[in-house]
């Protein structure tokens, strides 16, 4: 089923309620010269403050589609006549800007003709033909226009649906969006514009959150989407729907069916019978609340509205896995996924201390009595406290103890950690998706061969190469970390985390499909420029991951970088309380649905060992930057540090044990061991340059070596593995990802190696049961992804 209506009707369309008036329509001369004000130029980098307003400009151009139908359709054939001469003059660094507004433009555009619907799926095909990422986000377009053409209104129906989460039969898909903010950046003024902003999102479309008012605008788009101006008369609709309340919901139910078996048929070539469904669904709802004769006339806009967000302070309390436990089991659809009471007591306790984490170190304790509470003696415990150092543990055995019930027979909780051979199954399903899609996508032209594979970064993700269908999961959490480095390196934690404790007894890998956003945001006192930076890691650049997605994605930089830099401004500028239009929540919105090209950054395991034999090794990962230093030499590393020649007599620090494989882009590494004096190095996984880009850390010293024959090295090193230990009397001091709470003192060792998946872990301890002796990866297994990358999703993952 296509619009077989001819442009010049759309322009019939107008005003955006039926009870408001009628917002200017915009020409289509200044519709072109908003679309090029918002398109990245070569010259930003010159000018940082045009790229701070970029992402203003694009958020006003959008705004121009919400106020008057009329403007989004004219919007359309601006950007697809953009896309068309770009194309002709090779412009590709517009192409995927102009796309994204394209389809967000269409994604909002009550009609559409069918001419329009065929030019653009045209463009998108030919994309396929081009490089990455350019192939990848064509043929995800691609795909969403053609269902889009044979069914109007889909995208905009299951977007509103799943982000909302209406009720509903036919579509299951639900959504939500977690933002999680650093509490070492987002200071309280910080937090009321984040939070103030979204509560205004949630009450602007309509004036109520109510789930009523968004299956009228769903029904409304996709009635107007399918009959165009000149078979639906849009106040008409709408007033009758307002006026309807609940019972609006039948026809809601009604709505997604006809829209979900049309685009089923289509998907078989069948075709359907949508707008005859549809018009006569319209009639019967006109005709019961207006017996006048049904006629043509203007088409109402149906806001987008911004799906649901809820805002946490990242505190040392905040757990990612129950939170977003918490959301699976309160969702509507939980019902679906039966959970058994044992899992429920296991997973969802009251407090932290009713859950053992997977991180948390169980140690092998003799029993001397019966293991019934009973028989315990009245004094507590004894094995209990002097085995597990957990102030949270016991508190909640304390609280057993004195229950009223004490003649109550009860074991404590036990904890299988055998995992059964379904979650073996689906653990290696879900790293064998991951490392096709690492081994498919890529950053651009000539990312390809065998050394190239681990050095050079990977971006994207291509279906067309992926030989294993992901498994569609119900649910889609979308993280949205805001903060600098120190708020990465927590997510990066988090996430290891959870990878773990679902490799140990898998709850939530089934159900919920996890995306990653990153937001940069700085305090005060460190702002981020929107220049193109050289990304040194230096102390006052404390976004350096942000800097390095602006510099491969121009669309990151101008939509999000930017909009790091406003929120500060934001809260000196605005009054307390809701501000009037939501700003911060619409970008969020954009970004998280039209951002889905990942850039994958490896997640570095550390092993610390200490000075102290009493002390346990830890272990940790990190994901940016690692820093250790000789704490009796910080007063003067900062100044040595600064200096370009340094002569042997400057020489300070103490001596270190330095063992390393060397990697080079031609695959021949080379093992190599030093001992070097130093007061100190840095350990970045942040490439310094966009050159330099390539996926392996970076090791300075803060002191170039002395050259001798014997030692040619300099004071720069390229490694995935590393090894230092200190071979002087004197501790180090280590931070991961310049987080002052994640800093560790009187260190001895380091073990610096990319982090295994928990999930190849489990599966190669399964398989080492069945095998005699230590050989080469065999079946399935040579086809994991064997590390544990961290995707953060970019418009357009990295151009090149």
């Amino acid at each position: 089923m296509t619009n077989k209506t001819p442009r010049n009707n759309a322009s019939s369309t107008c005003s955006m309620e039926p009870t408001a008036g009628c917002s200017p329509t915009v020409s289509e001369p200044e519709l072109y010269r908003s679309v090029m004000a918002v398109l990245p130029r070569e010259t930003d980098h010159q000018h940082p403050q045009d790229c701070l307003n970029k992402g203003m400009l694009r958020w006003t151009l959008h705004k121009k589609v919400q106020s008057n139908p009329v403007n989004g359709s004219s919007l359309v054939w601006v950007l697809i006549k953009e896309l068309e001469k770009a194309e002709r003059w090779d412009s590709r660094k517009s192409i995927i800007p102009l796309l994204h507004t394209l389809m967000y433009a269409i994604i909002q555009t009550a009609y559409i003709p069918d001419e329009l619907y065929k030019r653009v799926y045209s463009f998108c095909k030919r994309l396929l033909t081009y490089p990455q990422p350019y192939c990848t986000v064509g043929l995800s377009y691609t795909r969403q226009i053609k269902t889009e053409r044979s069914t109007p209104g889909l995208m905009y129906q299951r977007m509103v649906t799943a982000e909302q989460r209406l009720k509903n039969e036919h579509y299951p898909l639900q959504e939500r969006v977690f933002i999680l903010a650093d509490p070492e950046v987002f200071s309280r003024s910080l937090e009321q514009v984040v939070c103030g902003d979204i509560e205004t999102s949630s009450l602007f479309a309509g004036g109520s959150p109510s789930p009523f008012h968004h299956m009228c605008s769903v029904v409304q788009h996709s009635i107007q989407a399918a009959l165009g101006a000149e078979q639906c008369h849009g106040p008409k609709l709408a007033r009758a729907l307002k006026d309807m309340g609940q019972d609006v919901e039948s026809h809601f139910q009604e709505v997604l069916a006809a829209l979900e078996q049309s685009a089923e048929e289509a998907g078989r070539g069948e075709g359907g019978a949508l707008r005859s469904r549809l018009q006569r669904l319209y009639s019967r709802i006109v005709s019961e609340a207006d017996s006048e004769s049904l006629s043509s006339g203007e088409l109402c806009n149906s806001p987008l509205p911004n799906p649901e967000m809820s805002f946490h302070m990242w505190t040392e309390d905040l757990d990612i896995w129950r939170v977003l436990a918490k959301w699976f089991r309160s969702s509507s659809l939980s019902e679906q996924f039966p959970v058994s009471q044992e899992q429920e007591d296991f997973d969802l306790g009251d407090s932290p201390s009713d859950l053992m984490p997977s991180d948390t170190t169980r140690f092998s304790v003799l029993s001397n009595d019966s293991g019934i509470e009973k028989d315990l003696p009245s004094g507590g415990d004894p094995s209990l406290s002097s085995s597990l150092d957990c102030a949270g543990l016991s508190a909640a055995w304390e609280q057993c103890k004195i229950e009223p019930d004490s003649a109550r027979l009860s074991r404590r909780k036990g904890i299988k950690m055998k995992p059964s051979v379904k979650d073996s199954m689906v653990l290696m399903q879900d790293t064998l998706q991951e490392n096709a899609s690492l081994g498919a996508g890529g950053g651009g032209g000539g990312r390809t061969g065998r050394r190239g594979a681990t050095l050079q970064r990977r971006a994207g993700s291509c279906a067309t190469q992926n030989p294993f269908l992901k498994q569609q999961r119900h649910f889609t959490a979308r993280i949205v970390a805001m903060g600098d480095d120190r708020v990465l390196g927590r997510l990066a934690k988090a996430y290891y985390f959870f990878r773990k404790r679902e490799a140990r007894r898998i709850f939530l890998t089934m159900k919920v499909n996890l995306q990653f956003y990153y937001i940069p945001v700085c305090g005060a006192t460190t702002p981020v420029s929107c220049m193109k930076e050289d990304l040194h890691q230096s102390k006052e650049n404390l976004c350096t991951l942000g800097s390095y997605l602006s510099i491969v994605d121009p669309w990151y930089n101008s939509n999000i970088k930017s909009l790091g830099c406003m929120i500060p401004k934001l809260a000196k500028m605005m009054n307390p309380g809701r501000p009037k239009d939501p700003f911060v929540s619409d970008v969020i919105s954009y970004y998280v649905r039209t951002g889905l090209q990942p850039v994958y950054f490896t997640i570095y395991f550390v092993k610390i060992t200490f000075t102290k034999t009493t002390k346990s090794p830890v272990e940790d990962v990190f994901l940016t930057h690692l820093e250790m230093e000789f704490p009796e030499f910080r007063h003067i590393s900062t100044s040595i540090r600064d200096k370009h020649k340094r002569t042997s007599g400057e020489m300070c620090g103490a001596v270190i044990s330095l063992n390393y494989r060397k990697v080079t882009l031609s695959g021949r590494d080379v093992d190599k061991g030093i001992s070097v004096r130093t007061s100190g190095a840095q350990i970045t996984a942040i490439p310094c340059n966009e050159a330099e880009d390539l996926n392996c850390l970076t090791m300075t010293l803060n002191e170039s070596p002395t050259r001798n024959k014997n030692n040619v090295a300099g004071s720069t090193f390229r490694s995935s593995n590393l090894k230092i230990r200190t071979l002087e009397c004197r501790p180090l001091t280590v931070t991961l990802d310049r987080d002052r709470r994640r800093i560790y003192t009187d260190v001895q060792s380091l073990e610096i190696s990319p982090c295994l998946d928990p999930g190849y872990c489990v599966q190669k301890t399964i398989r080492s049961k069945f095998e005699l002796g230590v050989g080469k990866e065999a079946g399935l297994s040579k086809y994991m992804n064997k590390g544990l990358p961290l995707p953060i999703n970019t418009f357009a993952g990295i151009i090149t």
